[in-house]
């Protein structure tokens, strides 16, 4: 399978992908629709990849490891801006599961330019990251696998106890 019937029109979907954070958009609603949007993106670019399960179910997950998977041996060749574009749209859609999932906001991430999803305050406070996560997946890296990360972090969601403070990176 190459690259290109991997991520098709990748080169067209760049400058719809770049996660922008301003003072306007870094928390919130703003946000929140940026990574809605990304997540959404995705669906609409690899649902044919994904035999129409990119459905926001944690089963779903499964899929996105696959693909990563597959696309991993090309993400060498690629630009930087390609694997960013290809991280943020998968990032946003394993965000999007955890809060359909768990419920939760998002946040900036100033230090590592990216969206958190948090789950749980005031009394506790489970936070994923998910874009690092993807790029690692990317380079090859079996060690980041998306179904393992994501099961994590959503069973500390579900069983996170009055100060709990947790964040997946």
């Amino acid at each position: 399978m190459t690259l290109l019937r991997f991520v098709p029109a990748l080169a067209a979907l760049l400058a719809l992908t770049v996660m922008e954070a301003s003072p306007a958009s870094a928390q919130g609603p703003d946000l929140a629709a940026q990574v809605r949007e990304k997540a959404a993106l995705a669906v609409s670019q690899f649902q044919a990849r994904a035999g129409g399960r990119l459905d926001y179910s944690e089963q779903s997950l499964s899929i996105v490891e696959e693909m990563l998977a597959e696309a991993s041996p090309y993400a060498k060749a690629m630009p930087p801006g390609d694997v960013k574009a290809l991280a943020e749209l998968m990032g946003s859609y394993i965000l999007e599961v955890g809060r359909r999932q768990h419920g939760g906001t998002y946040q900036w991430h100033e230090a590592r330019s990216q969206p958190v999803l948090v789950v749980g305050p005031p009394k506790f406070s489970v936070a994923m990251m998910t874009f690092d996560k993807v790029r690692g997946r990317l380079s090859g890296d079996p060690a980041d696998n998306i179904v393992f990360f994501y099961e994590g972090f959503s069973a500390r969601a579900k069983t996170a106890s009055p100060g709990t403070d947790a964040l997946y990176v």
